[in-house]
């Protein structure tokens, strides 16, 4: 009673205070992770939204700040650009990724986004690990990272997609590490070490790809609280190999044997994987415990391949991001426990987003279509044969775009001009078809929206001759494909991505204000006040995030 006395005399003193203090933010993030999710639709936040859980994406909306008009600004919108575009802060035209894979004119043929033959797999068997950034042009954020620690800072890339690992690490990274199909492991490329870590090895030796594969794919929730979209089964949708049912339950174990591992990949547990192999990286490599500010960027596969394979609203893809949903979860958790939301900084995006199945268009009698390409090449160059002479004038044609043989038309004595109009003339007949345009004809700021996309796609030195655009809600395959999805397009489905920041002085919120995805890297450079990419582009949105 005495002392309460006291206290009470002191409260009244003039002078004293007492309060309850505040933890200090740092001055920096102890770690930051990038999370890209492969072929999610700015929709799906809110689509599923019944499916979710309390901790995944509907604590991110309620604790981070929203960007809810976040797009790409270029065509095309694959995985390879996107993800080079988020962590480059610029578009193929200066960073070089113009695609998956594009026609090489000194080596006479197609080259995949991350070939590097001059290194040998680590980890792995076959040409799976023969992979290195050296395609990408230009710098990256974690590269930036790296070099204003001398290299202190640690990066590491996760992703099943090789891709999906190797471009958001950049050039300079402590590791990068993605799936090998023929082993169910993970491996990297002699680009970055010469034998795999300890802690991978012990990974790896717990099989548990194998695990992952061993029962049925169920649903998460009851079958029939699956409303959103098509009914098990529906005929919009592709089976997989050696399936017969073509609906939930998915016999996993029966499929393994005519599938391999790469089954993994195309099943919600694939992205289960990925983030068991991120913890345990985040937890071997001392990730974000060191002086410095470390990255982990790591980017969910599945959802690509499942969309691709069943389309946008089938059960398949609502129970794949039900369950993205709680690793998700489980990943902030994980943050919490080990480093608290004060210390670390977390985005979250996509590298593309997904269109409606044209058959099921159709049948709602809506617009979309089947662009078909089967023999296309061919065709053209017959065409451009019968009306300038035989020969090879097509070199190739992926992507909507189409390579000249300049050779050949030098030796010939025609303008590139001229072949490239007969081309656009040609194409112009076809079904599907919006319009097609000589590169060369394509200037920036136009006030035309898909034009500047298209130039802001084009490198001088990688890309076509011709490029072609389809009308909306179309994509382009060898015959009338009746399930899946896909995705490339300028258009608003493919273009408009999440964006949420989450965590390190990031106040909640969320604006309406148009921003593009190469906005990303120079706002994280600007967060940790070190250079942008060497060929940045995009605009700082760190006065919308930030509590001051």
């Amino acid at each position: 009673m005495k002392y309460l006395k006291i206290l009470s005399l002191l409260i009244c003193l003039p002078g004293i205070t007492f309060s309850q203090t505040k933890p200090t933010v740092p001055a920096k993030p102890k770690l930051v992770v990038g999370i890209i999710i492969d072929q999610m639709r700015y929709d799906y936040l809110y689509r599923y939204q019944d499916k979710y859980s309390e901790g995944g994406f509907k604590r991110l909306l309620g604790q981070g700040f929203l960007f809810r008009d976040t797009h790409y600004n270029y065509i095309p919108t694959y995985t390879g650009p996107g993800h080079s575009a988020v962590y480059s802060g610029t578009t193929p035209s200066y960073n070089g990724i113009i695609a998956n894979d594009w026609y090489d004119r000194e080596l006479g043929r197609s080259v995949y986004v991350t070939e590097d033959t001059t290194v040998q797999g680590v980890g792995g068997t076959g040409k799976g690990g023969q992979m290195s950034p050296r395609h990408l042009l230009s710098t990256t954020v974690t590269d930036e990272l790296r070099l204003a620690t001398n290299r202190r800072s640690k990066v590491i890339g996760i992703a099943l997609k090789d891709r999906g690992a190797i471009l958001p690490a950049g050039h300079l990274p402590t590791a990068a590490y993605w799936f090998d199909n023929n082993s169910g492991d993970w491996i990297t490329s002699t680009y970055y070490t010469k034998v795999l870590p300890e802690w991978v090895k012990s990974f790896n030796q717990q099989k548990m790809s194998d695990q992952y594969l061993s029962k049925p794919w169920e649903t998460l929730l009851p079958l029939d609280t699956y409303q959103g979209g098509l009914t098990n089964g529906s005929a919009y949708r592709k089976p997989y190999k050696g399936e017969t049912s073509n609906k939930f339950p998915h016999d996993l174990p029966g499929l393994k044997a005519a599938n391999g591992y790469e089954l993994l990949r195309e099943t919600p547990f694939g992205n289960t994987y990925t983030l068991d192999f991120a913890i345990q990286a985040m937890q071997a490599e001392k990730l974000g415990k060191g002086t410095n500010t470390d990255f982990l960027a790591v980017s969910f596969s599945s959802t690509d391949y499942v969309g691709h394979q069943f389309g946008i609203e089938s059960i398949e893809v609502q129970d794949t991001y039900a369950r993205l949903d709680r690793e998700i979860a489980r990943l902030l958790t994980y943050l919490d426990q080990h480093y608290g939301k004060d210390n670390v900084l977390v985005f979250l995006t996509a590298d593309h987003g997904a269109v409606e199945t044209p058959g099921h268009m159709a049948e709602l009698k809506a617009p979309g279509g089947i662009f078909n390409n089967k023999g296309l090449k061919e065709k053209l160059n017959d065409a451009l044969s019968e009306q300038f002479g035989k020969g090879k004038w097509l070199l190739d044609y992926q992507n909507l775009q189409f390579w000249l043989n300049d050779d050949l038309i030098s030796a010939q004595k025609k303008s590139k001009a001229e072949i490239a109009d007969a081309v656009c003339q040609h194409l112009r007949k076809m079904a599907g078809v919006y319009r097609v345009l000589p590169v060369a004809n394509l200037s920036k700021n136009t006030n035309e929206q898909l034009n500047d996309q298209l130039f802001n796609g084009i490198n001088p030195v990688r890309s076509g001759d011709v490029v072609m655009q389809l009308l909306p809600g179309w994509f382009e395959g060898s015959i009338p494909a009746a399930g899946g999805t896909t995705h490339g397009t300028g258009y608003d489905y493919d273009t408009h991505v999440p964006l949420i920041w989450y965590g390190w002085k990031v106040k909640h919120g969320s604006t309406g204000n148009l921003v593009h995805i190469t906005d990303i890297a120079v706002t994280v450079s600007d967060l940790l006040n070190i250079s942008h990419p060497s060929a940045a582009t995009g605009q700082v949105l760190s006065d919308y995030l930030l509590t001051r």
